[in-house]
């Protein structure tokens, strides 16, 4: 299950999306997400679904590999439609004991199933599409304004690529010593709640341990390669925008009207 989580992990191979400019994917998948709250019909959500379609079609990034990464939000996304589907009121459409479900909150519970689908995917794929290091200088760039009101827009940036970055990385940790755990005896999968939550202590111990002597290894690392923060620093490959980039930007202003403008019709 850990392996599923594609949040953070970078897909190598050729496609014109990985080639856009960092702050077109990164501004696109804000106004994507954005667009998302927008919708009150489903039409607008079709439309989303086309969009989301195409784009992973362009990046060349296999679509089992997308569902693949939709495994680690199937219990958030049972619990977010048990919630919405039970607790909310309105005109009664099947009931049994003491539940109700409405037709309300039918309609939100597969509003948000969508919602939320659409929402992990079009983040995944920005950093699966993204290198961290492209990354860090996309949201730079874009946060520049900021360093008006002394916002560190370099550390900050920084420090968002390196948490991004991490997570792949303390995902496979994490397999490497439950494998080690359960090969001692470890029992992660049986009991009841409370078991399961005592035997995650050998777990999340070593684990800790392992990120703080990461992170220190990546400090000690910086600082030997004399890293003072992003003032006076250059960057080697210069972020430039081309031909393309404007292209994305134009495909994503026209997804983005139309698709609010349809989904807000009633």
């Amino acid at each position: 299950m850990l392996r599923d989580i594609t949040l953070g992990q970078y897909y190598q191979t050729e496609s014109l999306i990985h080639r856009l400019d960092p702050r077109v994917k990164l501004g696109g998948t804000v106004l994507y997400i954005v667009s998302l709250f927008f919708f009150r019909n489903f039409l607008g959500y079709g439309i989303a679904m086309l969009f989301l379609a195409a784009v992973i079609r362009l990046s060349h990034v296999p679509f089992r590999f997308m569902v693949k990464g939709m495994k680690s939000i199937l219990f958030l996304l049972l619990i977010t439609v048990v919630f919405n589907l039970f607790l909310i009121p309105g005109t009664e459409l099947v009931s049994f004991w003491k539940l109700t479900i409405t037709v309300e909150g039918l309609r939100t519970a597969v509003t948000m199933a969508i919602r939320l689908t659409l929402l992990i995917v079009g983040s995944s794929l920005m950093t699966l599409t993204t290198t961290p290091n492209n990354l860090t200088d996309g949201l730079e760039k874009m946060m520049k304004p900021l360093k008006v009101f002394r916002v560190p827009v370099h550390e900050v940036a920084m420090i968002m690529s390196i948490a991004l970055r991490f997570i792949p990385i303390l995902l496979e940790e994490t397999d490497r010593i439950m494998k080690a755990q359960m090969a001692r005896g470890a029992d992660f999968e049986n009991g009841n709640l409370i078991n399961r939550a005592r035997a995650l202590v050998p777990l999340l111990v070593p684990l800790f341990i392992s990120a703080f002597r990461r992170a220190n290894d990546l400090a000690m690392a910086m600082e030997a390669r004399c890293y003072r923060g992003g003032e006076g620093r250059t960057k080697m490959k210069p972020l430039v925008y081309q031909r393309r980039d404007r292209l994305g930007y134009l495909c994503i202003c026209v997804y983005l009207i139309g698709s609010i403008a349809v989904g807000r019709l009633v």
